[in-house]
């Protein structure tokens, strides 16, 4: 048979993967988006009440019951789907609406909406620029930012993380491209630091560079008023390109978009590949998602709320003697060094009705795995305890309170 080689190759890789102890294991989850939720671990077994560590879901929408509502509103009002693509017949009022929402909370001049982020990212750099221009990126942005840059003709050019020092001298040696482009994550999702906006937009302003913020695990919750990075740092108005999802804060469904100059957005409309072959957004998740715009326009309260959880639990796990990456984001990576260590402490907490997952390579460098915690606003204090107790039992099972990342590596391997 044809396939008979592929079969054996591909098996081969996949015992590989399992016996370096890197593979990747879904669970399957039984109940709505929550802090609370059912899951069937491993697979067959029955399904068990765990507390959710894990998700995207940072302000507690996913299942709040105004956007649920909402969601029903829009499905009895505007239908299932809408069977094409914008520029054709996909377009509906409910879609203007929510760009228009979202440009006025990030402050920005238009938004255009896709299915995603990914394909935001995918669409963004091929449509805008070309090999006139130069996009110089942060060495740790996100895969799908990668992606859409591997899709330009522009040249490439990346400095160290956050290193500023070098994004200048970047910028120095980029004089003579047409555009050049700074491109970074707003929030750095394997570690939870944010980029420093404040120094990359003074550098583009004293070197007449754009500016592009892939701001999805910031917008909802970052900021005084939870606009994202570039309002934690005051710098609304100064970043040209942000793109965002609907998929983590803003209701965790799916959906994402590009929020930028007035000017580009337009371009975008006419050249953006994901943009027109791609159908519209269902209109069921932009009406909940017009929604959540209206949630958490009108007040901070679950912002609020969420960055009193996150800080109390990073504090209490410090004191504990877990090694993680210092910060203030939800996002709180609990540094284990070792792959299989990783997935073993996870699986264990999974039976002490702790949700969470094992992070290693390719998904962080090798020697860097981790469990990453994200806290939200559905928690409540007695979800983030319970936690911080259960994690505490399976450390001193393993000995790690106290260790040095260099006694964790001795114990058990990079």
């Amino acid at each position: 048979m044809p396939y008979d080689r592929a079969q054996a190759f591909y098996r081969e890789t996949l015992d590989a993967i399992k016996n370096d102890g890197l593979l990747k294991e879904e669970r399957y989850i039984h109940s709505p988006q929550a802090a609370d939720i059912k899951v069937e671990y491993p697979e067959g077994s029955n399904a068990s009440n765990v507390i959710n560590l894990c998700a995207n879901n940072y302000l507690g929408l996913s299942s709040h019951p105004e956007v649920i509502k909402a969601a029903h509103d829009g499905l009895e009002s505007r239908g299932y789907g809408v069977s094409s693509v914008r520029f054709i017949c996909g377009t509906q009022d409910i879609h203007r609406e929510l760009e228009n929402k979202i440009s006025t909370f990030l402050g920005t001049e238009a938004t255009i909406l896709f299915s995603s982020c990914m394909d935001a990212n995918a669409a963004v750099f091929e449509a805008l620029f070309d090999d006139k221009d130069a996009l110089i990126s942060d060495r740790l942005i996100h895969a799908s930012i990668i992606d859409g840059i591997r899709l330009c003709k522009a040249q490439r050019h990346i400095y160290e993380h956050s290193d500023m020092a070098m994004l200048e001298q970047k910028l120095k040696e980029t004089r003579g491209a047409r555009f050049r482009v700074i491109v970074t994550d707003g929030v750095f999702s394997m570690d939870g630091d944010l980029a420093k906006l404040d120094e990359i937009c003074a550098l583009a302003e004293k070197y007449d560079a754009l500016t592009f913020v892939d701001d999805s695990h910031a917008t909802g919750f970052i900021g005084k008023t939870g606009r994202g990075t570039h309002e934690h740092y005051n710098v609304m108005g100064k970043i040209d390109i942000i793109t965002t999802t609907l998929g983590k804060a803003l209701g965790g469904a799916s959906g994402g978009c590009i929020s930028a100059r007035q000017e580009m957005v337009d371009i975008l409309r006419q050249r953006a590949r994901t943009y027109l072959f791609s159908n519209s957004l269902p209109p069921v998740i932009a009406a909940a998602a017009n929604k959540v715009m209206d949630i958490i326009s009108a007040t901070t309260e679950r912002r609020d709320k969420l960055e009193e959880l996150t800080k109390f639990f990073r504090a209490e796990m410090t004191s504990r003697g877990f090694d993680i990456v210092p910060g203030f984001h939800p996002i709180v990576p609990i540094m284990l060094y070792n792959a299989k260590l990783s997935q073993d402490i996870a699986r264990d907490l999974y039976y002490e009705g702790i949700y969470v997952i094992g992070f290693f390579y390719p998904v962080v460098p090798k020697g860097q795995a981790r469990i990453r915690v994200q806290i939200s606003a559905g928690h409540e204090k007695e979800h983030i305890q319970k936690a911080i107790s259960a994690f505490t039992k399976i450390a001193e099972k393993y000995k790690i309170l106290g260790k040095t990342k260099d006694k964790i590596i001795e114990m058990y391997g990079a």
